[in-house]
């Protein structure tokens, strides 16, 4: 098996970006840099034959790389320091660089960095979106008062500008870069930074998602009334003309509305949208088309029961990915027709990230299949043509004993379906008898699958190592099952995904091979928050992990930067319900709560803020249950740094270790005394 640090450091590709002609594809490589505890990022190149090396090599990260339609240039964002000014600390500059080789030539120099990007039709125009800078208004304010902040008040909107990255630069650069390479028929552009042009402005709404149209002369993008979480359902569709920078708005109908593409002609747009619905956090997601003259959009995919992602618009229909039960693939819609198409194979494929030529004829994808690895693959859009694998990352586990992945169903209390993976041995005997410890994953709208991926915050194959089998339930509410699934734990959080998870233990208990007097639940976000619930309403479990976990909804409800996510799965507000509130709240069955619990939390997390933790922690210790809180500091909702995700993840093996296997507290990075022998 791997080791903790080992699984840090695995490479993982991603971000494929496939050129014009289908020939090469560019993509990321994770890169573990211990020194200044940071996963950073390189570009890669590699061809069909799979020949692959460095497009950049510099410090910090470069990502989202994207081809300039003619295949002459590859535009990326990086923090690397500036060539050309110095910028805030992590800001992403928007660079180019010809995929020939040489050195990237820096693009922008803006304090808050680039949002997203896209090449025009014409490859020498990029359209950008970025934070509007302080006002000389707020500037003064700080000055005289110091800093502070007006909730509801203070917001940034985030707007569309353009560049020429062929136009002359507005100053000299600081470092001029090297000669680059071989041209392969492109005009080397200029050195330096080129003068910006903005294309939106003011404060009635905050840019999101965009894309041109097919001949340049707009711009199709979604906005909502700021860049806040909770004002996500106010996005819809705009158009801007770049030529007067006259803004349309298309689509009036409530939202969520985002992700525009324009159709081949120009003539329509397509976008993703919650079709009005109330409860859109977990209602489908759908794909709908209108005039980009305006008028009443019309839905095209609502007989497909997933959420559909569109990724984009070709003359042979619209492709848009989905989740279907443990699965994930690349479908095309028939606009004419309504007929969808499921492009990627095998079934069981798990793709994400699909990247096309510029005819449509070639797509790359990140994809793995049960018990493999993610790999970037090159594969036809039409036919039986076999998908061609051009990374290899994964080949490094090949020497190591990993656990065999399944995946398993069940029937919960009310008769529901559940499925989820289960991770066993790879000398697995049904005849003997095993610890068994459950890992939720969060959401609630994930969903867990079959795939290898490096181990993060919670140690697995050292679990499966050690003897014991882990269950990752996608319990009701999870992705890919539909709408009516999606909707099973509305106002019944907590409470039908805990029979969800109870069903599943006894289902693997009653096929005799595990050992019920042993068995632990841990997850992060949602799954923390169903493992409070395991904490405060079981006696079944020896052993509880609650990281990021919600413990009171009310707690939650009025700290969360995402306030709309409680009224949508609870119908109401704790003010107007307090008792839906206090029945899917784990703190509400403290009394009962006997479970030796693992508390784990960011302290700058603003989507499940720290005063859950907290509460749970001091209620625990005031009914004499054994716990042990662990803040990161500096860290919002995920832990996203390598030392802090082994310290994460040594907690919970020491945890678990002493509670599940008998073995004894240690010093330093765990538990250290154990909670209920230092009193």
């Amino acid at each position: 098996m791997p080791s903790i640090d080992q699984a840090l450091e695995a490479q993982v590709p991603s971000g494929p970006a496939l050129s014009p002609d289908g020939q090469r594809v560019v993509y990321e490589v994770s890169r573990t840099n211990w020194k200044d505890d940071a996963f950073e990022r390189d570009l890669w190149i590699a061809d069909r034959s799979g020949s692959a090396h460095l497009l950049t090599s510099q410090v910090k990260s470069s990502s989202s790389a994207k081809w300039s339609p003619d295949g002459h240039w590859v535009a990326f964002l990086s923090d690397r320091p500036g060539q050309v000014a110095e910028t805030k600390a992590d800001s992403k500059q928007l660079y180019v660089i010809n995929p020939g080789g040489g050195e990237a030539r820096q693009v922008t120099k803006l304090d808050d960095g680039i949002d997203g990007f896209e090449w025009a039709p014409d490859s020498k125009t990029i359209a950008f979106t970025t934070m509007d800078p302080l006002s000389k208004a707020q500037k003064d304010r700080t000055e005289r008062y110091g800093d502070y902040s007006v909730v509801n008040g203070d917001e940034r909107m985030t707007h569309l500008w353009t560049v020429d990255v062929t136009s002359a630069p507005v100053a000299a650069p600081a470092v001029k870069p090297a000669p680059s390479a071989a041209s392969n028929g492109a005009t080397t552009p200029p050195v330096g930074v080129p003068e910006a042009h903005r294309l939106t402005e003011g404060d009635g709404f905050s840019v999101q998602g965009f894309s041109w149209s097919k001949n340049g002369a707009k711009i199709a993008f979604a906005a909502a009334k700021d860049g806040e979480l909770k004002h996500g359902g106010t996005a819809t569709i705009y158009v801007v003309s770049v030529a007067d920078k006259k803004v349309t708005k298309l689509v009036t109908t409530p939202g969520p509305n985002d992700d525009p593409q324009f159709s081949p002609d120009g003539s329509e747009v397509a976008f993703v949208t919650a079709d009005g619905a109330q409860y859109f956090f977990y209602a489908n997601q759908k794909i709908a088309i209108v005039p980009v003259t305006g008028g009443t959009p019309r839905v095209v995919t609502g007989a497909f029961d997933e959420d559909a992602h569109l990724v984009a618009w070709s003359d042979k229909g619209i492709y848009f990915g989905a989740v279907k039960r443990t699965t994930s693939h690349l479908y095309r819609l028939n606009v004419a027709t309504g007929a969808i198409e499921q492009v990627t194979h095998p079934d069981d494929l798990m793709g994400f990230s699909p990247s096309f030529s510029k005819d449509f004829s070639e797509v790359a994808y990140r994809a793995a299949t049960p018990n493999t690895g993610v790999e970037i693959y090159i594969a036809p859009t039409a036919g039986s043509g076999a998908a061609v694998r051009v990374t290899h990352l994964t080949d490094v586990m090949k020497p190591y004993t990993l656990a065999r992945r399944e995946v398993v169903q069940w029937k919960s209390g009310d008769g529901t379906v559940i499925e989820g993976i289960l991770d066993k041995p790879a000398d697995f005997d049904a005849k003997k008898k095993y610890p068994l410890l459950v890992v939720i994953h969060g959401g609630p709208t994930g969903v867990d699958q079959p795939s290898v991926n490096p181990d993060r915050y919670y140690p697995v194959e050292q679990f499966v190592a050690k003897g014991a089998l882990v269950l990752r339930p996608n319990y009701r509410g999870s992705a890919g099952y539909g709408a009516k699934f999606r909707a099973l734990n509305v106002r019944n959080l907590g409470v039908g995904d805990y029979a969800d998870v109870i069903s599943g233990v006894d289902y693997l208990i009653a096929q005799g091979f595990v050992d019920k007097d042993r068995v632990g639940s841990m997850g992060w976000s949602e799954g923390g928050y169903i493992s409070a619930f395991i904490t405060t309403s079981s006696d079944r479990f020896k052993a509880v992990s609650v990281g990021a976990g919600i413990s009171d909804w009310m707690t939650y409800y009025v700290n969360t930067d995402i306030t709309p996510f409680t009224p949508q799965y609870l119908h109401s507000t704790p003010w107007d319900d307090p008792e839906i509130y206090r029945k899917t709240s784990p703190i509400a069955y403290i009394s009962t709560a006997k479970t030796p619990t693992l508390i784990q939390h960011g302290d700058r997390d603003r989507r499940v803020p720290p005063p859950n933790g907290y509460e749970l922690r001091q209620a625990l210790e005031d009914h004499g249950v054994p716990v042990k809180m662990v803040v990161y500091h500096g860290f919002g909702h995920p832990i996203d740094k390598p030392k802090q995700q082994r310290a994460v993840m040594e907690e919970n093996l020491h945890w678990f270790g002493h509670y599940i296997w008998g073995e004894p507290f240690v010093d330093g990075v765990g538990p250290g005394a154990a909670p209920d022998e230092g009193k």
